[in-house]
């Protein structure tokens, strides 16, 4: 079958490699449609491997070279013994935190933090950016007919940006800074203001702003051309907004959270920094902050974003820029992404070579 298979930094190949063969107790074979290229996906291909284990995993032994693609859709072809809930010819969308069950944090329901954890797509026999997929039962959803194969695929960065703004408590009424229009803060804008908030979004770049433009969700403020805090607090009677969402994993952004936000307010960290950032503590204190890094997402959350989705009320699609063919994956998609003048934002891949 063909495959997106990542040897190392800037070394991704288009290959033939061998199908799944023989599935295992509580495995399905599945068929990806769509799957996306994630933000950790173009840390790797720049200067990997990073998370992608180059000595055996210790949860499933996986190793370099890796199938690539965790934010998947797939329909299902095949199941094994013991799975239940799941048959042949349902649409899928994939949860692709994989955890031991019996660490700290797993016992106490915190799988996302498992000590082990490993992701499809990054540590792991099977990624989507590929002809077929091997996943657990245990870690797939069944799509209504309200969702689409595309939407299915961006059920997975629509959970971490949801998680975000939950983790600032947003509610009905509040004011939220979005700082980074990216994949996750397009994403991020449109949970929060389903939920009732007023956003104002800061984005340097060009083509990522004019996507949150598109979004029609508030208003898009360009950092190189005003002071971002002193807007913010022109807009909000001095105070400041109730929450920032910190989705660019820049100091400056981060900095421009900590002087945007109200006093006894919100901050979430859930843009990844790539070096140490540099903040003032004392702010946190003196006015009473609170600043919360996220990881990745809860693992029982996809029930949930699929309904968000189904109802409407998360119009996950509309961070789309590009949808591409798995030959073009590198040239197009992570090529593009990585290109200073590239003109995508989100890329979606059909896994099905088409």
């Amino acid at each position: 079958m063909k495959a997106a298979v990542f040897y190392g930094a800037k070394d991704i190949r288009v290959e033939d490699v061998a199908a799944p063969a023989d599935l295992g107790v509580g495995d399905v074979l599945l068929k990806p449609y769509w799957c996306g290229i994630c933000g950790t996906d173009l840390h790797e291909y720049a200067m990997g491997p990073i998370v992608i284990p180059a000595t055996p995993h210790p949860l499933n032994g996986s190793v370099l070279p890796q199938i690539l693609g965790h934010e998947f859709s797939a329909e299902v072809m095949e199941v094994g013994s013991g799975v239940v809930g799941i048959r042949p010819g349902q649409r899928v969308s994939v949860m692709p935190l994989l955890h031991c069950g019996n660490c700290y944090y797993c016992r106490r329901s915190l799988n996302h933090l498992c000590q082990s954890m490993a992701c499809v797509g990054l540590s792991f026999q099977w990624g989507g950016i590929a002809e077929f997929a091997v996943v657990p039962a245990s870690h797939l959803s069944v799509l209504p007919d309200e969702v689409s194969d595309l939407q299915g695929a961006l059920v997975e960065p629509g959970a971490v940006a949801a998680y975000g703004v939950d983790t600032a408590q947003v509610r009905p009424g509040d004011t939220v800074l979005i700082t980074g229009a990216g994949p996750i803060g397009a994403l991020a804008s449109l949970y929060a203001a389903s939920i009732g908030a007023r956003v104002f979004v800061s984005e340097l770049n060009p083509t990522r702003a004019a996507l949150a433009r598109s979004l029609d969700i508030g208003e898009v403020l360009d950092p190189s051309a005003i002071d971002v805090s002193a807007w913010i607090k022109d807009a909000t009677e001095g105070i400041g907004v109730d929450a920032v969402i910190e989705c660019s994993g820049n100091e400056r952004a981060l900095q421009t959270a900590l002087t945007s936000v109200r006093s006894a307010g919100r901050i979430s960290q859930t843009g990844l920094h790539t070096r140490a950032a540099s903040i003032d503590p004392m702010i946190l204190s003196r006015h009473d902050i609170t600043l919360s890094g996220t990881w990745c997402f809860p693992v029982t959350d996809w029930p949930r974003i699929i309904d968000l989705i189904a109802r409407g009320r998360y119009p996950v699609e509309k961070v789309v820029s590009a949808k591409i063919a798995i030959d073009d994956v590198v040239e197009r998609g992570f090529e593009t992404l990585l290109s200073p003048t590239g003109d995508q934002v989100k890329v979606l891949v059909n896994a099905r070579g088409k």
